[in-house]
């Protein structure tokens, strides 16, 4: 018998199904309290249920979808984990140690990739499935069991890892839920940002939504020629469609749009591209985010030199953009997006 998968489910959806078996509906609220308040992924140790529950959900539900396969450590705290699913396929999610005790959780959404982007390993390998909502979940309720964080510490997800999210809107849309779900993880909205390479249809789509998530683009270049090379996408929604959308979607008045911008050497590490990037943006409530070039074996990018980096983010501050420098996290790991699942399925 083909059993459900228990994160794949919110409290109400849950309720509903027990319900529907004779059980009390309040029991859900129970069920996740002992996951993700408790990260006890037995049913049977789950001590407030009664006997016959525990059988029922025993024998159709399953924790054991995914399971950790591997994982890395780097010396400043971050944790690379590979995930195993139950047809033998593997994605990746990062555990980063931010500043002050806050910690941010870096999740997939695809096993693979269909966007193709240039510079980004997870492409390498094609794209062969979207993950499930449930299977999503499943690296936070996993990640925080093995940091050993409590419930209620505060964390932030970015749903930047490997895939293109906006491709697979539906499961990550449920993900959304389940994980600011207040009787489960109860993990904000407002602590949840979406990253996309710019399909502006799905920016759109999402928008209508108003989830009240926060929103990163990743722009990598200011001309579409550049653009083109790096994210092949740009071909089908070039800056402008993205620029255009991104005018319309529905941004908390506290916040502003995020655009990640990946520092190449040589590529667009000068100051042209900098005065580029605020005529680009001078309309829109924005924050930049500079990204160091992660090498990785095999590609014909290169990291930026430290001073240049620096004076781009003080160009564009003089000029009253909002501007940071991504601190590099895991350099001596598989931290590359996609390294270490590429490390698992072809090892040297």
């Amino acid at each position: 018998m083909h059993k459900k998968n228990i994160f794949d489910y919110d409290t109400k959806e849950l309720g509903a199904e027990l319900e529907n078996a004779g059980f009390q509906k309040f029991r859900a609220k129970q069920i996740f309290h002992w996951l993700y308040v408790r990260y006890i992924d037995d049913f049977y140790a789950m001590d407030n249920l009664p006997l016959a529950l525990k059988e029922y959900l025993s024998a159709n539900y399953t924790t054991a979808n995914t399971t950790i396969h591997t994982k890395e450590s780097s010396n400043d705290g971050t944790v690379k984990y590979l995930f195993k699913t139950k047809d033998n396929l593997t994605y990746e999610a990062v555990f980063l140690k931010m500043k002050e005790d806050r910690f941010t959780l870096c999740l997939s959404s695809q096993i693979g990739c269909k966007v193709g982007c240039s510079f980004c390993l997870t492409a390498k390998n094609g794209f062969s499935r979207n993950l499930t909502a449930g299977e999503m979940v499943y690296q936070v309720f996993a990640i925080k069991k093995d940091q050993n964080l409590s419930n209620n510490k505060a964390i932030n997800i970015v749903y930047m890892g490997m895939g293109e999210p906006l491709d697979n809107l539906n499961n990550l849309t449920k993900c959304i839920a389940i994980l600011s779900d207040l009787d489960g993880l109860s993990i904000s909205v407002r602590r949840q940002t979406v990253s996309t390479s710019g399909i502006a249809p799905k920016i759109k789509k999402l928008g209508t939504l108003n989830l009240g998530i926060q929103l990163a683009i990743s722009l990598h270049a200011v001309s579409n020629e550049l653009r083109n090379e790096l994210m092949p996408i740009n071909k089908a929604y070039n800056i402008q469609a993205i620029i255009d959308e991104i005018a319309h979607f529905p941004i908390d008045k506290r916040k502003r749009v995020m655009f990640e911008y990946l520092v190449i050497d040589g590529l667009n590490d000068g100051l042209e591209s900098a005065k580029k990037l605020v005529a680009l943006l001078n309309k829109i409530k924005a924050k930049v985010n500079l990204i160091y070039f992660n090498p990785h074996e095999g590609s014909i990018y290169r990291r930026p030199s430290k001073e240049k980096v620096e004076a781009f983010r003080e160009f564009l501050l003089k000029k009253g953009l909002l501007c940071t420098i991504r601190e590099s996290k895991g350099l001596d790991i598989s931290a590359a997006c996609g390294q270490l699942r590429e490390r698992n399925l072809n090892p040297s």
